[in-house]
């Protein structure tokens, strides 16, 4: 005897996700269990672009004919349109979100059936939902990746902006949080595009492995039907076609690489924030945050607080939980598709937008921070940062380095028991560790001396940081800006 469904049993059992095997429908909890809708709508756009795509080419190898393949492109744009007029709070959208379709490429059917009827399910020829996701999920990051490069190019051009503004200034360089060597500021600023521009690179190299097309692979077998998955990934502009259905089906590889890259960018804008921080505060008073990126006290009148910087070095801990998180949720899995994997998308979702929305600010505070070159030459007066340069001095009269280097810390230890500076030091006293020592030693005391004794390829003598800053500058594609030929006369200096 054949089994009776009501109407409400049939429309239940007929929506996207459920097949004719059913004999009951799914129970309210579990439709809010399994629910993905509430994070995963951010993917329409790119679920409709990769639609379209497969649309295309279902017509192409006859599985569709043009004039179905139209009426469905049309119907989607209009879908498109809705949804977007729906998430930007428009009442004359009648689009809804609900829960028992579970995530936004089943909305996006069930829309189209609804316009098309059967024309609208014969979309789906030729693709599981394991493929589409996948795929709309790489289109998506793509233009995340391509965000996050953009976001860095501002952070960098905003450092390089800086080195001619700060073309004066000698800043203590520090090792384990002590006076170390001096270095020009500009040699300061290019550190951190360096490290950005390393960045970049991994960005780029993660969207070349994002940047592969799954869409034909089906659910992980590959499907029976004549697709043409080479045009699939043409239209969509992918560089390449994954060539194994199964592992297609299973990899997220692509997106823990870029909750790596997105938790490394973190750390390096952490480090930044930690820094400048460090700077800002009474006892460094090196620097001078914009106001309009600080926040006050509710008790203490007279705070300023760097809150987006330390909510800069705050977020980095969940990009790299991010990370942690999706690593943990792959450990495991056999092949080919888990549902587990729809745990993806609010990790690295996360991340995306955390690190953009902290690469953004990042930039505009690197623009608007002023150094306090009053306080900052008060700190280059203590720490004998040029001790490195005397020992160097002794080495060229050759003198060996471990014996240079002993001599020089007993100079040092004569300097602060007096008070006195290296280059105060009178010639008599620093000729007592060698007779070598000549007048010509003053040539390499004090810090802004020592940075212009500097002469290594990378170094921050004041010629390879002009050259860097030129390079950087190309590199960069800024326009216009005077290249800071490092540290100025003694008698500009001495006003640092």
């Amino acid at each position: 005897m054949g089994i009776r469904l009501s109407v409400q049993q049939v429309t239940r059992l007929t929506t996207p996700s459920r097949s004719g095997v059913f004999q009951s429908a799914p129970d309210r909890r579990v439709e809010q269990f399994t629910a993905s809708i509430q994070y995963d709508y951010r993917l329409y756009a790119h679920d409709i672009q990769g639609s379209i795509a497969h649309a295309r080419m279902l017509a192409r190898v006859g599985l569709l004919t043009g004039e179905e393949a139209e009426q469905i492109i049309v119907a989607l744009e209009q879908i498109r349109n809705e949804i977007a007029a729906y998430l930007a709070g428009e009442a004359t959208s009648s689009f809804r979100f609900r829960p028992e379709w579970e995530d936004i490429h089943m909305h996006i059917e069930q829309a189209l059936v609804e316009r098309l009827g059967d024309l609208g399910r014969k979309l789906h020829t030729a693709r599981s939902r394991n493929d589409q996701v996948s795929t709309a999920l790489r289109l998506w990051m793509r233009d995340a990746l391509d965000r996050i490069d953009s976001r860095l190019l501002s952070l960098q051009r905003a450092f390089v902006n800086r080195c001619s503004r700060d073309r004066n200034v000698v800043l203590p360089g520090y090792t384990h949080l002590q006076p170390a060597q001096p270095v020009l500021a500009a040699h300061y600023w290019l550190a951190y595009c360096e490290k950005f521009e390393r960045d970049r690179q991994r960005v780029a190299d993660c969207r070349r492995r994002v940047n592969i097309c799954p869409l034909g692979t089906a659910a992980l077998a590959g499907t029976s039907l004549p697709v043409d998955r080479q045009l699939t990934a043409q239209l969509l502009g992918f560089t390449g076609v994954a060539a194994n259905s199964l592992d297609a089906s299973s990899d997220r590889d692509f997106v823990a690489e870029a909750a790596f890259v997105l938790a490394l960018i973190a750390v390096h804008l952490s480090g930044w924030a930690e820094e400048w921080i460090l700077w800002s505060t009474s006892e460094f008073g090196m620097l001078q945050l914009p106001e309009a990126f600080c926040t006050g006290s509710s008790i203490m009148p007279q705070k300023i607080n760097p809150d987006v910087l330390e909510l800069t070095r705050g977020k980095s801990g969940r990009v790299i939980g991010n990370l942690q998180r999706l690593l943990v949720l792959l450990k495991g899995l056999p092949l080919a598709y888990n549902r587990d994997l729809q745990e993806d998308k609010e990790a690295i979702f996360d991340s995306f937008d955390t690190v953009e929305a902290c690469l953004e600010l990042a930039a505009i505070i690197v623009e608007k921070a002023e150094l306090r070159a009053e306080r900052i030459a008060q700190h280059l007066e203590h720490g004998y940062l040029d001790a490195t340069s005397l020992m160097e001095y002794l080495i060229r009269k050759g003198i060996p380095q471990r014996t240079a280097h002993h001599a020089c810390g007993q100079l040092v230890r004569r300097a602060m028991e007096r008070q006195m500076r290296l280059d105060q030091l009178p010639l008599e006293e620093l000729r007592s560790i060698h007779p070598a020592v000549d007048e010509d030693v003053y040539q390499f005391l004090g810090p802004k001396r020592a940075v212009q004794a500097y002469v290594s390829y990378g170094s921050s003598a004041p010629a390879e940081v002009a050259a860097q800053e030129a390079r950087w500058r190309k590199h960069l594609g800024i326009d216009g800006g005077e290249v800071s030929d490092g540290v100025a006369s003694d008698s500009d200096t001495k006003s640092l």
